[in-house]
């Protein structure tokens, strides 16, 4: 997938008025994925994104440990929204990087989190990849 088609996406399915705040959503979300990660799952999860996209997880601090609250805190942050909004705007950018990488990776990607992240796979789990 294309970086104008993943940022596109990404705006239609939460409704978000301009690319900028697609954009944001995407940051927030795998960059603080890429702190929780250990630096080679960051990198390959990078991998099959696009490149405009991959560097927000290739250049995160990586291998910090915190839970799925403290992660929200750290993306609602970034995006200025609150805990719920950056659940569901995480949820949606998973979504749509599910669709781009190997299902393989995505499981290792699991496997390196708690359960309690598992809440950010929800869409994925569910199959739902639209809007």
């Amino acid at each position: 997938m294309e970086y104008g088609t993943f940022v596109t996406e990404i705006q239609r399915r939460l409704d978000l008025t301009d690319q900028g705040e697609a954009v944001r959503a995407i940051r927030a979300t795998l960059t603080t994925l890429g702190e929780r990660l250990q630096p080679e799952e960051a990198n390959d999860l990078a991998g099959p994104l696009p490149m405009e996209i991959d560097r927000f997880l290739r250049e995160a601090e990586s291998g910090q440990r915190f839970s799925f609250e403290e992660y929200l805190d750290r993306v609602g942050e970034i995006e200025g929204t609150d805990s719920p909004t950056a659940s569901r705007y995480a949820q949606h950018v998973m979504a749509v990087v599910s669709e781009v990488v190997p299902s393989g990776e995505l499981k290792q990607v699991r496997s390196q989190l708690p359960s309690d992240f598992d809440q950010l796979f929800e869409l994925v789990d569910e199959g739902v990849f639209e809007g």
